[in-house]
């Protein structure tokens, strides 16, 4: 199906309306006029890109201003932005590589940060024995906040299997958490163990709660230097200023977004928490079915998922995603259809 204009809460095809509750525009910025203000006035003042390198002699101050606005948000020592959450993690990783000696990836881990030589944190559901026995390494731990197919986040208990004599390095990839979850939208990061072992890498995409083309790096100032000193990032332009301006000056609306949300996944969560063909969680907007019938039969009732086969999957992705805009009355339509879907 192709969509000839931005969905909201409904999408037109061939001139048809349908419910919309796919994507991933949890918090529905980027169709809501007060949000649309804000941007346009950052564009009238920044341009629509700036096609320079970071590094440059001439500096726009939204960057200083922006990354000191993420690492506050975020609780870490420094932060940088990039053009997408993807170039992201691809930072990340150049960091990484020239720093641990080895990876392992927690289950369902996201492509855009894990590497070929990743081995899984788990072997027949126990820790990796590697990972037991290690001593003296340096080791990195990829993870995603939310990964795919789930509706809460990893436990991190496993890492108290690890020995304390190994350097942990701990890649987190926000994307469908940062603006969404814990306390002010500031992800889960917060709930991982604080060690002196423990180094924490936060790498996310802006595209997703908050609407804009972006993607932000946050950990400690070394890593964060280092980063900026990368030849690729030096080669590379940065994110557009407008968007980053627009993040900064959107936070009143992330809020009053943030706390619809929150009411609408309560309200469906309470209406369907029974279903058992359903994995949802009461503060999480998306929810899966494992039965790849029901798109096909939401679709019939003029309903939109989104159920396609995601990266390196051999099961069909069948997401149900609630934004803040989304009424009660349309709430309700849903609901219902699941209702119907289970009889």
């Amino acid at each position: 199906m192709q969509l000839e204009s931005a969905p909201n809460t409904t999408a037109i095809i061939d001139n048809k309306e349908y419910l919309f509750f796919s994507g991933t525009s949890y918090l529905g910025v980027p169709t809501l006029p007060e949000f649309q203000t804000i941007l346009s006035k950052s564009i009238l003042k920044w341009g629509t890109t700036y096609g320079s390198s970071r590094s440059a002699n001439l500096k726009l101050s939204i960057y200083q201003k922006g990354e000191e606005y993420l690492k506050n948000i975020l609780h870490t020592e420094d932060a940088v932005t990039v053009s997408s959450g993807t170039l992201a993690g691809h930072f990340a990783l150049r960091y990484l590589r020239k720093n641990v000696t080895s990876f392992f990836y927690m289950p369902k881990t996201h492509p855009a940060i894990l590497t070929e030589d990743a081995k899984p944190v788990f072997e027949d559901l126990k820790l990796n024995s590697e990972l037991k026995e290690a001593k003296n390494k340096s080791i990195c731990i990829i993870v995603d906040a939310i990964a795919t197919l789930e509706t809460a986040p990893f436990s991190f208990d496993f890492l108290n299997g690890i020995s304390s004599t190994n350097t942990l390095y701990l890649l987190l990839d926000e994307s469908h958490s940062f603006g969404v979850l814990g306390e002010n939208g500031n992800g889960i990061s917060l709930h991982i163990p604080k060690r002196e072992n423990i180094h924490l890498i936060i790498v996310s995409s802006l595209g997703k709660a908050f609407g804009i083309n972006g993607g932000v790096i946050a950990g400690s100032k070394k890593c964060i230097s280092l980063i900026k000193s990368d030849s690729l990032f030096i080669g590379s332009a940065g994110m557009s200023p407008a968007f980053l301006e627009t993040f900064v000056n959107g936070q009143n609306v992330y809020q009053n977004q943030r706390l619809k949300l929150k009411d609408n996944c309560s309200y469906v969560y309470d209406k369907v928490k029974d279903l058992k063909h359903i994995r949802m969680s009461r503060n999480y907007p998306v929810f899966f079915f494992e039965n790849e019938e029901i798109a096909t039969f939401l679709s019939n009732k003029n309903i939109l998922i989104t159920s396609f086969y995601y990266a390196a999957s051999t099961q069909k992705t069948n997401r149900i995603v609630l934004n803040a805009n989304h009424t009660k009355k349309q709430l309700d339509s849903l609901i219902d259809c699941l209702i119907q879907f289970k009889l």
